[in-house]
């Protein structure tokens, strides 16, 4: 019988799915503890709340859009190369990188580095194509 195991693609689609919470986390943090009266974050409604931000924390929830976006994507290369029977290290070395990308792509963005934010975007998609295709024989 085999039994079925995480992967380190596996945790990385973990990590990806964590990534949109931290940068929501990072938005909301200088309203942490302020009163809505004097700008807090307004627990009512966050959405809208964001919505008035602007530099660094308007950035920080644009990344939190933009790793949702960029979700559903990741998991479904990392499961079709699974499928597939893509080699586990190349895939697993593909999804660290992938991971390490957008990281990198969250701190471009809310540091406010749009051209290396988009140099950043880019080779992240690419590794995530490449992950698509790791399996194909």
């Amino acid at each position: 019988m085999q039994v079925a195991r995480f992967t380190v693609a596996h945790w990385c689609v973990l990590v990806a799915a964590l990534l949109p919470l931290a940068c929501s986390w990072l938005a909301k943090s200088p309203g942490f503890g302020k009163p809505r009266r004097a700008g807090g974050l307004d627990n009512r409604d966050p959405r809208g709340w964001l919505a008035r931000q602007t530099g660094w924390t308007a950035r920080a929830n644009a990344a939190q859009a933009n790793s949702f976006e960029a979700l559903p994507f990741f998991i479904g290369a990392v499961v079709i190369a699974h499928q597939l029977g893509a080699p586990q290290t190349r895939l697993d070395i593909l999804a660290v990188l992938f991971v390490t990308l957008r990281i990198i792509y969250i701190a471009m963005y809310v540091a406010d580095l749009a051209t290396v934010r988009s140099l950043i975007w880019a080779l992240a998609f690419l590794v995530n194509v490449g992950i698509l295709f790791s399996g194909w024989h």
